[in-house]
């Protein structure tokens, strides 16, 4: 309670602060400093709201919530009893990982099954066809995975029914494997000297029913009332004024308006780190982004769960401060990505800087690189949106990443290529970090001549092979699908730009896919057989090739003793070991991806400003 009403008090502070510069510096000065005091009050939210969560989801995790307990507990047990399931039968990490799989490889064929037959089925008052097999198996690997890629316009493309029990409910259930298995991770490390790692199936409905499904609630009654549309009434037809190039006059023109159950789909596309919207415009779009409060908890939405996981992380090992140094760790990458990215678009497009177009911010015009954004929400919360939304895994977008300046579009990118370390996926990203943890361990260990140690756990060969899987597997992915598909008709065919430009958007659909992001830069044709299927196989490999080593690391970890910490032993919540921890992230993002990032957007911005 103290440490929420201590946050309560920054915030306080803090917005109090911001609204005094708002009204003391007007003109350009508001623009530059309302820019670093909008991500200021973002973080300030994300972090009151995320720390007594995170204390919240601890007790989820290790059964320890007997007020809510005492109303879902029949739910649990009976969903429990119906699956066969005993609540009190653990897992070693093998028969954990079977488990993760067999279900998830259940919902891909449900799923796929599901749009298949769309036709078929009741709620399509669109009398939309089915997909194509392609098409439909790339969108159910997309929402099992939690990458949420859409190679589709989803008004256009899927029914109610489907976008409902199909792609809401993996979204569910998707965001629940990743802190399922990041739960078992903990318990890996938290442990001492057992082979059992948990129930998943337990896991599973207590993350949903206590942690995701009463979220999702809260945030979809805000939804609604803030203008986002929920209904299952069919689209009307509505009619206004526009210019008729058969009559010469105007004239009246009918078309349909596109409505559907959208709240319900954006509350936990957004907590669960997801991103797919019901539209094709995703947040972009007025009925599922109508105003600026709703923007700016989307937002929060985004990074609030992967937030609050490293407070979860820091009470279950019973030490505060190794929690906060992982959320620590987050920002410092995250910030300063933000602001470069904001400071990038509010420049304006070197080749339209000779033009008499007015690029100068203003109380009534953003700037700076407007192009493919959204005039609401302007340069500064598009790029602030697009830095938060692939620093987590979420991928929903409320601009076109494909029209930012080549240095801006790079931000968003190489948040990506990091790993979705930086807050990433709801559980995932917390797991990817610990990976980086442990390689951090090692060298600072080779360095003191010590045999590395993390809370407690000797790190030894087989730990540090299951991490070069989880690190290298989605890299060696994104890199050798890149390498394919610029090298062979089916993939450069599908590319609309040529160029450096042409070469980013392949590079980032396939870091989007293997990272399980699932945004997408745009200008890529990603639904013909050849992208969707391959895209599909990099989602898959990205997702379960890092989650089954994550599982045999903690079944590892479990099974050690525990040694208490002597004076040669690293500190692992200390600054210095954040410093260390965010260079190993650096170094090995520089040297996995500065090659191909110099190949397409560095290119780009230098054929714009050199001579």
């Amino acid at each position: 309670m103290d440490t929420l009403v201590a946050a309560g008090a920054v915030l306080s502070l803090l917005l109090l602060v911001y609204l005094f510069f708002c009204a003391a510096f007007p003109g350009e000065t508001l623009v530059s400093l309302q820019s670093n005091l909008t991500v200021v009050v973002y973080i300030a939210l994300v972090t009151a709201l995320a720390i007594p969560l995170g204390l919240y989801i601890h007790r989820v995790f290790f059964g320890e919530v007997p007020v809510v307990r005492r109303v879902l507990d029949p739910v649990e047990t009976a969903l429990l009893r119906l699956a066969g399931v005993q609540k009190d039968t653990a897992m070693d990490w093998k028969k954990y990982a079977v488990s993760v799989l067999v279900f998830n490889g259940a919902g891909v064929v449900l799923l796929y099954l599901l749009q298949r037959f769309q036709s078929n089925l009741p709620l399509n008052p669109g009398q939309l066809p089915s997909p194509s097999r392609s098409l439909a198996f790339n969108t159910a690997v997309s929402f099992v995975t939690n990458t949420n890629w859409q190679a589709y316009s989803g008004e256009t493309t899927l029914s109610y029914l489907v976008q409902m029990l199909g792609l809401t409910v993996q979204n569910f259930l998707s965001a629940a494997t990743g802190m399922a298995v990041l739960a078992a991770l903990i318990r890996g490390i938290v442990q001492k000297q057992t082979s059992t790692l948990g129930n998943f199936w337990v896991d599973l409905v207590r993350i949903v029913l206590y942690v995701l499904l009463p979220l999702s609630f809260l945030f979809a009654l805000f939804l609604v009332a803030n203008g986002v549309v929920q209904t299952l009434d069919p689209s009307p037809l509505t009619s206004w004024i526009s210019p008729s190039p058969s009559v010469g006059e105007m004239g009246a023109t009918g078309t349909g308006v596109a409505l559907g159950p959208v709240a319900s789909q954006v509350a936990i596309k957004q907590l669960g780190t997801n991103g797919g919207g019901f539209f094709n415009a995703n947040s972009a779009h007025p009925f599922e982004n109508p105003t600026a409060l709703s923007n700016l908890l989307q937002m929060v939405a985004i990074l609030l769960l992967p937030a609050s996981l490293c407070f979860t992380f820091g009470a279950a090992v019973k030490d505060k401060r190794q929690g906060i140094a992982l959320f620590s760790t987050m920002l410092a990458l995250f910030v300063p990505a933000a602001l470069y990215c904001i400071w990038v678009e509010s420049q304006p497009h070197p080749l339209l800087a000779g033009l008499p177009i007015d690029h100068t911010a203003s109380q009534l015009m953003s700037g700076g690189n407007m192009e493919g954004k959204e005039v609401r929400f302007g340069t500064d919360l598009s790029a602030l949106w697009a830095t938060a939304t692939t620093a987590a895994s979420s991928g929903s977008v409320n601009a076109s990443h494909d029209s930012f300046l080549p240095m801006g579009g790079m931000v968003p990118l190489w948040m990506i290529l990091l790993g979705e370390i930086v807050f990433g996926g709801v559980g995932s990203g917390l797991y990817g970090l610990l990976a980086y943890v442990l390689v951090a361990v090692l060298l600072a260990g080779l360095m003191v001549g010590r045999t590395p140690e993390y809370l407690g756990k000797k790190i030894e060969a087989f730990e540090m092979k299951m991490v070069s899987l989880v690190i290298l597997i989605p890299a060696c992915t994104v890199l050798v699908a890149t390498a394919v598909a610029v090298s062979i008709p089916q993939g450069t065919s599908a590319v609309g730009n040529p160029g450096p430009h042409g070469f980013t958007e392949v590079l980032y659909a396939f870091a989007s896919a293997a990272n399980n992001n699932g945004s997408a830069f745009g200008g890529l044709t990603a639904n013909g057989t050849f992208y969707t299927t391959s895209i599909a196989i990099a989602m898959w490999i990205g997702r379960f090739g890092v989650i089954v080593p994550v599982l045999a690391l903690a079944g590892s970890l479990a099974k050690k003793k525990t040694t208490p910490p002597g004076l040669g032993t690293l500190p692992t919540h200390s600054t210095l070991f954040v410093g260390l921890l965010i260079g190993v992230i650096l170094l090995v993002g520089a040297l996995t991806f500065i090659p191909a990032l110099a190949l397409g957007p560095v290119v780009e911005h230098l054929s714009f400003t050199s001579p």
